[in-house]
């Protein structure tokens, strides 16, 4: 396993074309496919826009340091700007279209950008789908699939066309899903928290030295992000370090010291029972069961 450095930038990963080549657009298929290996449990950036529908999966994945546990039967989408960490994520089915923002750029296609899909104003990224749904994405899928298997002059503007169909439908699905509100300082709150943990995880791990980073009182952050995340505060704190620790183990032949050092821990022993409190297994069996699974 390489060895990698924790405090390495998060890497950008570009959109490869495919055998049929086209630079701005591709579409993916799995059918039980494991995750890749080089992304796993390694926050990360797209350069591109990606929608997923799942049909089946175990596993989570964090986007913006928020945990979704995979749903069969869901669409997921994120943009450039997000981080995603794909945790513990094993078979999946699903189909997905990527997209570059300069194919949104196109003069056929510059109304996309305003849909609320892409636009995102409410921060989520998880659309349940009903059967009629299910069955309406699918066949927009079929059509962009048959499109996108036969270049030619009229391609672009094709694909274009039936992308404006499934995501106009599923901008209608997302205001229907998520109402529009005015963006309230507790939800503000609660993202510069999910902000701060991120950044000081590693050597901060209670509730009220982030509350004093963010001028309040421990009990109002803690009532505030329990209202609004339906999760005590040290839990997400918790949840981070479980994240990082894993990547550790996982990514790295770092001694159990090492990475409890790395993680703000007073000792290894320490660290082993927060992970084992945590997780249900201790460090040593997460690091070898891992592994097992992924060979």
């Amino acid at each position: 396993m390489q060895v990698r450095n924790a405090s390495v930038p998060v890497p950008v990963y570009p959109l490869e074309p495919d055998e049929v080549g086209h630079p701005q657009f591709r579409l993916y298929h799995y059918e039980g496919s494991m995750a890749n290996l080089s992304e796993l449990l390694i926050p990360h950036r797209k350069d591109h826009y990606l929608l997923v529908l799942v049909r089946h999966a175990v596993g989570r994945q964090w986007i913006d340091m928020m945990p979704y546990v995979l749903q069969d039967n869901t669409i997921y989408f994120v943009g450039p700007e997000q981080v995603i960490v794909k945790e513990d994520l094993r078979q999946v089915w699903s189909d997905g279209i990527a997209f570059t923002a300069e194919f949104l750029s196109l003069p056929e296609n510059a109304s996309l950008r305003n849909l609320p899909l892409i636009q995102n104003p409410q921060n989520e990224h998880e659309l349940r789908l009903t059967d009629a749904d299910v069955r309406f994405v699918d066949d927009m899928l079929s059509q962009i699939s048959r499109e996108y298997r036969h270049p030619g002059d009229w391609q672009q503007r094709i694909l274009g066309a039936y992308l404006t169909v499934l995501l106009t439908y599923l901008s209608r699905l997302y205001t229907e899903q998520f109402p529009a509100t005015e963006t309230s300082a507790n939800t503000l709150l609660l993202k510069q928290f999910r902000a701060k943990v991120d950044t000081h995880f590693r050597h901060v791990h209670e509730v009220s030295e982030y509350a004093a980073m963010l001028n309040l009182s421990a009990g109002y952050l803690s009532e505030v992000v329990k209202e609004q995340s339906g999760k005590p505060a040290i839990k997400h704190i918790h949840d981070r370090l479980i994240l990082e620790a894993r990547r550790l183990l996982f990514h790295t032949q770092q001694a159990l010291k090492e990475i409890a050092d790395a993680l703000g821990f007073a000792d290894a022993s320490y660290f082993s029972r927060f992970f084992k409190r945590e997780t249900g297994l201790t460090p040593a069996e997460y690091r070898s069961n891992s592994r097992k699974m992924y060979q």
